[in-house]
């Protein structure tokens, strides 16, 4: 259906990227050096891009599948720049190999799946969702006696 096509994100790793950098409290500890979220995150950034052309109006894509190995550790000041190639589409999705690069060499690969959506229906259907989560916990909770 389509030839095989790529498209790149590339960042340079500032503190705010680091695996420290998500830690909720004062207890999580994490190391200050690319985290593994945020080179997710650049991967799927990539596959996205590759992606846009096809797209129509309203049209966005999701990632509905990710499969990856963070293999190297990446400081604070280095360029990262991730890459995805399109493989194959199945059952509404495509599916890309994605790779993450340093100055260095590889820090991480594996292959993630996007699906095309409806921006609007996206959008009103997790509001929907969220409207009924809050029913239930309503109806959920037990009720006061005075």
């Amino acid at each position: 259906m389509f030839n095989n096509f790529s498209a790149e994100a590339d960042i340079v790793v500032t503190p705010g990227d680091t695996a420290r950098h998500i830690a909720l409290d004062s207890s999580d500890a994490f190391p200050e050096v690319f985290a593994t979220s945020r080179m997710i995150a650049l991967m799927e950034l990539a596959a996205a891009r590759a992606m846009r052309p096809l797209l129509g109006d309203g049209q966005l894509s999701v990632g509905v599948s990710l499969n990856v190995k963070h293999t190297a550790a990446t400081p604070v000041g280095s360029s990262v720049r991730a890459v995805a190639t399109y493989l194959h589409t199945e059952n509404k999705l495509m599916h890309f190999r994605v790779e993450a690069f340093d100055e260095s060499g590889s820090i991480g690969s594996g292959e993630h799946a996007r699906a095309v959506i409806d921006a609007a229906r996206l959008l009103s259907g997790a509001q929907r969702r969220r409207e009924d989560g809050r029913r239930k916990a309503a109806a959920a909770k037990p009720a006061t006696t005075e």
